[in-house]
């Protein structure tokens, strides 16, 4: 009643009040959601700051706590007083970062984690730490085992665990942040566009009642107006206290019924006068159907608007909705023909033009009268001559309308242009309103669109990012149904159907599909029941192995909630097979090189103490230093491998890249080798003479060693080995053959890979750790070289070598042979070490040096400053303040000292720095001392008693 009595009054003037009304609500809800947003956005980032804040933290501690366990244990190892420096060095940084974390401590999580870190850091490096170094420092090595075997090391794994655990909560709580922001934001756009569709409710319902108010008036005007044409007594049901003009024309009829029936009598006396007004009473008739015309033809607008906004709002496919909105429109507008095009995308609907006349449309929408919209934003009309092909059979002058409609978006921001064309009919002025309210109409539809289409792009991009993760990932509801899954959890459960027909499996259905891939199928089931029901309260995982195909899953869940309402599960299936693997490889492991370290180590300690608590005959003592050395030997070359190893992950391994010839290498290697065994007959066959490749001799050595090793190894029923050198296309070949066990198919993809060894029961008594094979590849490949095997089980294996082929050098030889001699030659050796300096000294003295031995790196720079040696052999790591490094800076500082020849002998391996520095060769301990003196007098037979440098000619004669 209150809408009816407002609406009584000026219609016009609170039409527009109302309109204006809808705007400013629809603007300030658009803020609304703009602030909303922004708070939300703002909320977010602050929380996650501060948690990739702990992440990095906790993660510098992890990376902290790691290196000062493997630099202690690589002083108690060997010995290097650099790593326990280290290790102790980083407990300051370690308190810096247990202090930020105690700062930063909110939740009673945060604050337990910073408790246990304190507690730890005060058990491990001011008790367990300091006791280990110092009883591992006085030589009490027990006391070191003892320590750790009295629980540090269970308390250190307890302590990794929970750093681990704490670290998987901050990400885990990375990822619920995200998640709920995202909510939230679906949530305030729902509700943006729940106020939307009211707002346009209610805008409906006042014009239908308005409508309502004038159109029954006049269908009353009518019939009382026929009632009094008829000469019936008019009833005038209009309320004549309204306040617009159809009160007063109820106020009117009412005075001229009155006054009619006033003066019927001298109505009837007077016909002439009665005439005259019966002719008045047609002309206002003929007025009021006029009105009644013109009312229903506003109604029939009205009926094409409400067709138009039905037919827009039933559907969200934008080009769907832009042909409705073209077709439509024209039948609104009685246009002939029409066009839609939206600006920021290549999307368009037309009726009743042809693609041509498209495609020449969207090409000039950045130009001609489109520009008019953009800086206007208001509809005009235009009037044009008919062209050729629009006039058909006509042949007279004719004209075309065309109307230029602004699509405007809720942003107030121009989306799309219309155009529609009227031939003969133009596009009045006092309609240019009407045609803007309803593109407005048609923007607010097309915002709704964008709207859906920006939240189907997020649920997309939502799958996407799940798709990526590697894991299989499973979402299910608190009733058991699937609400996502992601492409890997299908790959592994071999699901072939889309990903959307997954959605909505009841429990019975997607468990019995999952279960028939597994092994253990009860516990598996039983485990899914429990992590739905929440009835597992401390192991969260599940391991399980697939049927059809070795691989090894580790499946955990989290409970989902949302503002602590439960919603459901996630369950993450990880493919741990490698893993697996690993750990079962790092096992026999173990096991291998305690095997491997301790048989040559009780050799060594048996021989040893037979030599000193013992008489023997000179030959029983060869015999027996003969086996310390062999063994010596293996154990170096066990160490080496492992070292090698390490280097060549690190990218830290050194190729000194030269020309040199393969076949002395491998008769070298055979010659050694076949002193190994009694059994095999090692046999070189060179068919190609131009052995020559660019590679490193020491690291050659090294493959051919234990290609030839494993050979005779894996051929314990003797027999004879080949190796073939020859030519094919571009590439020199070398086969390593032998008769020997062969490899199973199934070993061959991982016989390259560390610690790998053939679990069959003939091996097992063979010895080895399973690192050659993986250094020989990784040098090959340092090489530009390939290697390949090539084997059938019981029949022996080939091992074959590809190297680029080097067709000639041009170099300058600088002589191998050695003088047996060094007569004349003063070298100065700098070793801090007494035992190790005096087997030098020996070595270079039988080889007739004169040799001037310092352990102090101070009394060698003395010696210096005064004498000049012709070769100086030098430690790196000498106990005093003035190491290797310094005394090599030194001397190449002076002018008559920078051209003497330094050879490093040392523990240390960093080449690359020594060469840098100047050295002129690099020998890292242990190495036999025959290779010192052959060192320093192929160097000085190259350079020359007094520094000379021989650089070699180039091809025309430089």
């Amino acid at each position: 009643m209150k809408l009816n009595q407002y609406l009584k009054k000026s219609l016009s003037r609170q039409f527009l009040a109302l309109m204006g009304m809808f705007i400013l609500l629809l603007l300030i809800s658009a803020y609304s959601l703009f602030v909303s947003q922004k708070e939300l956005n703002e909320t977010y980032f602050k929380e996650r700051q501060t948690l990739v804040h702990k992440e990095d933290l906790v993660e510098e501690l992890d990376d902290s706590f790691y290196r000062v366990l493997f630099n202690i244990r690589g002083y108690f190892a060997f010995e290097i007083k650099d790593l326990k420096t280290d290790a102790l060095a980083q407990l300051p940084n370690i308190r810096k970062l247990q202090k930020e974390l105690e700062t930063i401590a909110v939740t009673q999580e945060d604050k337990a984690f910073a408790r246990k870190l304190d507690e730890f850091i005060d058990y491990y490096f001011n008790g367990k730490l300091p006791s280990s170094i110092d009883s591992f420092e006085s030589g009490q090595i027990d006391e070191v085992i003892q320590l750790a075997n009295s629980g540090t090391i269970d308390r250190i794994n307890i302590f990794q665990k929970d750093s681990r655990q704490y670290l998987k909560s901050i990400k885990r709580e990375l990822n619920e942040n995200a998640e709920d922001l995202i909510r939230k934001q679906s949530i305030i756009h729902g509700v943006f566009i729940a106020i939307l569709v009211i707002l346009l409710l209610v805008l409906f319902r006042i014009i239908q009642v308005m409508f309502k108010q004038v159109g029954q008036p006049l269908a009353q005007f009518a019939h009382a107006a026929n009632d009094i044409a008829a000469g019936k007594d008019a009833a005038i049901k209009v309320d004549s206290n309204r306040e617009d003009e159809l009160g007063a024309l109820s106020i009117a009829f009412r005075k001229m019924v009155e006054s009619i029936q006033e003066k019927e009598q001298d109505l009837m006396a007077q016909n002439e006068e009665l005439i005259a007004q019966q002719d008045e009473l047609q002309a206002q008739q003929i007025e009021l159907e006029a009105m009644l015309d013109h009312v229903r033809a506003n109604e029939r607008k009205l009926e094409r608007r409400n067709a138009l906004t039905n037919k827009i709002s039933n559907s969200l496919h934008k080009q769907e909705v832009l042909e409705s909105i073209v077709s439509n429109m024209c039948f609104v507008l009685e246009a002939d023909r029409g066009i839609i095009a939206m600006l920021s995308e290549d999307a368009s609907a037309s009726f009743g033009v042809s693609s041509i006349g498209v495609e020449q449309f969207k090409g000039h929408l950045t130009s001609g009268l489109h520009e008019r919209l953009k800086q206007t934003r208001k509809a005009f009309s235009i009037k044009r001559e008919l062209l050729a092909e629009e006039k058909g059979y006509h042949e007279a002058l004719a004209y075309c309308y065309d109307l230029y409609l602004p699509v405007i978006s809720s942003l107030d921001e121009l989306v799309a242009v219309m155009v529609f064309s009227r031939f003969g009919s133009p596009f009045h002025n006092e309609q240019m309103e009407e045609y803007e309210a309803l593109s407005k109409q048609i923007g607010l539809s097309l915002d709704k669109i964008r709207l859906y289409e920006s939240s189907e792009e997020d649920r997309k991009l939502n799958q996407d990012i799940m798709n990526t993760v590697k894991e299989g990932i499973q979402v299910i509801d608190k009733d058991g149904r699937i609400i996502q899954v992601n492409n890997q959890l299908c790959e592994l459960f071999q699901w072939q159907q889309p990903l959307d027909s997954l959605i909505g499996l009841q429990w019975e259905e997607w468990t019995n599909t999952l279960k028939e891939h597994v092994e253990d199928e009860t516990e598996f089931v039983e485990f899914f029941r429990k992590a739905i029901n929440n009835e597992l309260v401390e192991e969260h995982s599940f391991t399980f192995k697939m049927k059809h195909q070795y691989q090894v899953i580790n499946m955990y869940f989290e409970e989902l909630y949302h503002e602590q309402e439960f919603l459901g599960t996630v369950l993450v299936h990880r493919d741990i097979t490698k893993e697996f693997e690993v750990d079962h490889m790092k096992s026999e492991f173990v096991s291998t090189v305690s095997h491997e370290l301790r048989t040559p180590l009780a050799s060594i300690l048996g021989f040893t103490e037979l030599l000193l608590n013992r008489e023997l005959k000179p030959a029983k003592q060869k015999k027996y230093l003969t086996t310390i050395y062999n063994e010596t030997k293996r154990l170096s070359a066990l160490i080496n491998d492992f070292l090698d190893v390490q280097r060549m992950e690190a990218g830290k391994q050194i190729y000194e890249k030269k020309y040199i010839k393969l076949v002395p290498i491998i008769e070298k290697v055979i010659e050694d080798q076949q002193i190994q065994t009694g059994i095999h007959r090692i046999e070189l066959n060179q068919t190609y003479e131009n052995d020559l490749i660019l590679g490193d001799r020491s690291k050659m050595e090294h493959v051919f060693t234990n290609l030839i090793n494993n050979a005779i190894k894996y051929s314990p029923a003797g027999g004879e080995i080949k190796i073939n050198v020859y030519q094919e296309g571009t590439c020199l070949k070398v086969d390593v053959i032998d008769q020997g066990l062969g490899i199973p198919e199934d070993a061959i993809d991982s016989l390259f890979t560390k610690f790998f060894r053939v679990d069959n029961s003939d091996r097992r008594t063979i010895g080895g750790t399973g690192l050659g094979l993986a250094i020989v590849q990784e040098i090959i490949k340092a090489l530009d070289g390939e290697v390949k095997v090539y084997s059938r089980y019981g029949e022996g294996s080939t091992f074959s070598l590809s190297f680029p082929a080097i067709e000639s050098v041009n170099h300058m030889s600088v002589g191998d042979q050695l003088y047996s001699q060094g007569t004349g030659y003063n070298i100065m050796v700098v070793e801090d070490d007494q035992s190790l300096a005096e087997l030098m000294i020996n070595e270079l003295a039988e080889s007739g040096f004169q040799v001037e031995h310092f352990e102090k790196g101070s009394d060698a720079l003395d010696y210096v400053r005064v004498e000049t040696p012709d070769a100086i052999v030098l430690d790196i790591m000498l106990e005093e303040e003035v190491d290797g490094w310094s005394i090599m800076k030194k001397l190449k500082e002076s002018e008559r000292l920078k051209h003497i020849p330094i050879i490093i002998s040392t523990a240390l391996d960093e080449k690359e720095k020594g060469f840098s520095l100047g050295a002129i060769d690099y020998l890292v301990k242990p190495y036999k001392p025959s290779h010192l003196s052959r060192a320093i007098m192929q160097t000085l037979l190259k350079i020359g008693k007094v520094g000379q440098i021989l650089i070699p000619e180039d091809k025309d004669g430089n």
